[in-house]
């Protein structure tokens, strides 16, 4: 029998497993507080894609945050976290300027612009998801096609 603390993920994967889904699960729920009220049965149910610039904003201000608070998790490298390396290059960018904010200003105004300066950077960027070195296309094959030959070129 395998407990959860068994399961062969390291407590920084787990950690970030554990965030994936709470982003996730908030996305798919509309991250609603408070009491929830009767739906409208004549409505039409519009369902919302979490796009790319909004996961990077999620998780890019997370990190960011957590970075600034100095909690024990924000040592974890940018894989670690989820990251692409554009996603974590933001990261960097961000904190700097929201270490600068808090000495001038105090940790309110750092948070804004975590979020502000965030958010701002994964739009322009359409979420900043183009640069894991790690990244690497899917070897799966549809049925019926053939694979696809390796690219010599293509490092992996």
């Amino acid at each position: 029998m395998t407990t959860a603390g068994q399961c062969g993920l390291r407590p920084a994967a787990r950690c970030s497993l554990a965030l994936c889904a709470a982003l996730l699960g908030g996305a798919l729920t509309g991250c609603g507080g408070g009491g929830a009220a009767a739906p409208d049965p004549d409505a039409t149910p519009s369902a919302h894609r979490t796009t790319p610039a909004e996961l990077c904003t999620a998780l890019v201000s997370y990190w960011a945050k957590e970075a600034l608070k100095g909690s024990e998790w924000a040592g974890l490298d940018w894989e670690q976290k989820g990251l692409s390396n554009e996603q974590y290059a933001i990261h960097e960018e961000v904190v700097a300027a929201a270490r600068a904010e808090r000495t001038k200003h105090g940790d309110a105004a750092a948070g804004a612009l975590i979020d502000r300066r965030t958010a701002e950077r994964c739009a322009a960027m359409n979420g900043a998801t183009g640069s894991s070195e790690n990244w690497r296309e899917s070897d799966w094959t549809p049925p019926g096609q053939r694979p696809r030959t390796p690219d010599p070129h293509h490092a992996v």
